[in-house]
């Protein structure tokens, strides 16, 4: 069992400061009484992209600069998929599969990936491709890449799919992926496995090698978060319009703010309302907004021994009626984010709605006091940047908490620190993660596998979300993840987000739009609902 940790006096928490303009909005809240797609039919493959770049009038020059918010440790995705950085990740290496604007699969290194048995998928690589040396794409590199996925440790991608697919080649382009049971989203889920050559890949995440994308890496620098990529004159595709492209973190936002409205920043991504509200009065940048598929939550520690009263339905029920959501979305989060009414997104092809929280404070002392749990403690831990406005979000949240007779203590942890240790319980003890889930697929079954689709053997080596662990959960979305007739799948889905919604994984759940700020210069950036774009159809005017 891990250890309890000693919670940190409010003095020692790494939690940023909180603005005077937040401390008034806080104030104001107290104030007011509120203490504070489908998946693809039997043997049809997904839709050809014309060129696995969306540009039309070739190469045309010049150089881009996007600040993130978090540091990208790595221009691979094996262990985290934070939306932002698909953008530049997929710029440098390509998958199978992509997902397009319409959040449906299209095919980019396979020219065909097609159904052609219940439990068989067979591939072909398309004859064109290479990497940017020229070197040609194997059957063996793409075999290699997905069984690295499922070897790392506490993998994000894999952790998507129900089980790992059998791989078997048949000729020098193409290749069979077989299951034991029906995955009829295979298509989608290979959008997420990268390539690289099979000799130079490693069941760890990569900052340097080759890949088949409109960019190669000039420069790399992981503990600062700085890359230089330079335009991949050798692409199999249609060339980048981009000579150069400069990628940098910067986590205090205002000055990212200040770099954008300077112009020593082209983009800035994921930006709080309040700073979106200033940059749209800036005559020289815009601000571009999309519904999102992120799902962002208070999830419980489902690793609390049965001791806990967090392991009781009926007391994770009882906090979410303390969390008055809708002032939080007025007064913190600019009306820019939606609160759940299931347990995904509803952008997401197959989402039920379940239900929706309540903001009840009397209901939460009654149901607490039932409980035996009126004085309650509660970690929460979360990584810096998480969503924008974390901290603030928290600290209102914990003001809420203590109206009902919580005591909540906050938990920082450092960007590049040991979020993933944390959250498999290796680090310490916590009751409540903040957290992100981003859906590069458009299917809520991605998120629902991902999330509540853990077993008993997968909980063994810390691999299931949290500790999540519902047999009957995780048998439904298995016969979902079989079923080929959608309406059926559907039904399934929906029958397993009813339960999920039953036993209250969260205290509370929404899901933000996507905020971009890019100036003006910058153009043919078109923003995906999965909150990425493709940098090599991106130019820049003088």
């Amino acid at each position: 069992m891990p250890q309890q940790p000693a919670l940190l006096p409010t003095s020692d928490q790494p939690t940023r400061e909180v603005s005077r303009r937040s401390m008034l909005k806080l104030a104001s809240l107290a104030g007011a009484g509120a203490l504070f797609a489908p998946a693809l039919a039997a043997c049809a493959g997904p839709k050809t992209a014309n060129t696995a770049s969306t540009a039309g009038g070739g190469a045309a020059g010049g150089t881009l600069s996007i600040v993130l918010n978090r540091n990208l440790v790595s221009l691979d995705n094996k262990l985290n998929q934070y939306d932002a950085a698909v953008t530049v990740q997929r710029a440098v290496r390509e998958a199978l599969t992509k997902i397009g604007d319409d959040l449906k699969p299209q095919l980019v290194l396979a020219e065909s990936f097609e159904q052609t048995k219940p439990t068989e998928w067979t591939v072909k690589l398309r004859s064109d491709i290479h990497y940017s040396d020229k070197s040609p794409v194997t059957v063996e590199d793409v075999e290699t890449a997905l069984k690295l996925y499922f070897e790392v440790k506490a993998g994000y991608v894999a952790s998507q799919f129900p089980e790992q697919p059998t791989f078997t080649k048949v000729d020098d382009k193409t290749f069979t992926l077989t299951t034991k049971t029906p995955v009829v989203t295979l298509s989608s889920l290979m959008s997420n496995i990268l390539i690289t050559p099979a000799k130079d890949n490693k069941a760890e995440e990569l900052s340097n090698g080759l890949g088949t994308g409109p960019f190669v890496i000039a420069n790399a620098d992981t503990g600062t978060g700085t890359y230089k990529l330079t335009r991949n004159d050798n692409y199999w595709g249609e060339k980048a319009r981009l000579q150069e492209v400069n990628v940098s973190y910067q986590e205090e936002e205002g000055a990212r703010v200040i770099a954008i409205t300077s112009g020593q920043a082209d983009v800035i991504d994921t930006i709080t309302p309040e700073s979106a509200a200033s940059l749209k009065t800036n005559a020289d940048v815009d601000v571009i907004e999309t519904p999102g598929t992120r799902l962002i939550h208070l999830f419980y520690n489902f690793r609390k021994p049965a001791s806990s009263p967090l392991s009781k339905p009926e007391v994770r029920e009882a906090l979410t009626y303390a969390i008055d959501h809708d002032s939080l979305i007025k007064a913190l989060m600019n009306n820019q984010v939606s609160s759940a009414e299931g347990v995904v997104p509803k952008t997401l092809a197959g989402f039920a709605r379940t239900g929706t929280y309540t903001y009840d404070p009397n209901k939460a002392k009654q149901m607490l006091a039932a409980a035996g749990a009126s004085d309650l403690k509660l970690t929460f831990i979360w990584e810096d940047s998480e969503f924008a406005g974390a901290s603030r979000v928290l600290e209102a949240i914990s003001q809420m908490l203590a109206a009902v007779g919580v005591t909540a203590t906050l938990k920082m942890i450092p960007k590049g620190g040991e979020i993933n240790a944390w959250r498999r319980g290796e680090a310490g003890d916590w009751d409540v993660l903040a957290n992100g889930y981003g859906n590069q697929t458009g299917l809520a079954l991605t998120n629902l596998q991902g999330q509540y689709g853990g077993t008993a053997e997968k909980e063994k080596t810390r691999d299931t979300y949290q500790g999540f662990v519902a047999p009957e959960i995780s048998a439904l979305l298995d016969q979902a993840g079989a079923e080929a007739d959608e309406a059926k799948r559907d039904a399934l889905l929906g029958q397993a987000q009813t339960k999920i919604w039953a036993l209250w994984p969260a205290m509370w759940a929404w899901t933000p739009n996507n905020v971009l700020a890019k100036r003006k210069r910058v153009t043919t950036l078109k923003l995906r609902a999965i909150n990425s774009y493709d940098l090599g159809s991106v130019t820049v005017s003088a």
